[in-house]
């Protein structure tokens, strides 16, 4: 699993690439960090090359999102697969994300 993140002055986008299950969720909390940091910046998390997602990994994502509405900021997930969409659908959080 990696995760890159890009600033691209208005926005963060963080890039996430593999398998975002259990074993891969503490180094990838610590490389969003930046994301739970910003202040005045949207945020993209762009899943086009993410596989899976496990619990582990929605939380990862929850954190992202209450953070950045803490700052005023907004985030959006874009390019998910059909079994991220999936699971995303069945816990709710299609409701609590702009998905592009």
């Amino acid at each position: 699993m990696t995760t890159t993140i890009q600033d691209n002055g208005k926005q963060l986008v963080a890039f996430f690439e593999g398998r975002l299950d259990t074993a891969a969720a503490i180094a990838t909390a610590e490389a969003v960090k930046p994301l739970l940091e910003a202040e005045g910046k949207d945020i993209i998390l762009d899943c086009s090359k993410l596989e899976y997602i496990s619990s582990s990994g929605l939380r990862i994502f929850l954190s992202i999102r209450k953070d950045a509405s803490a700052h005023g900021s907004k985030v959006v997930v874009r390019s998910i697969n059909a079994d991220i969409r999936q699971v995303f659908a069945m816990t709710g959080f299609i409701s609590l994300f702009e998905i592009q």
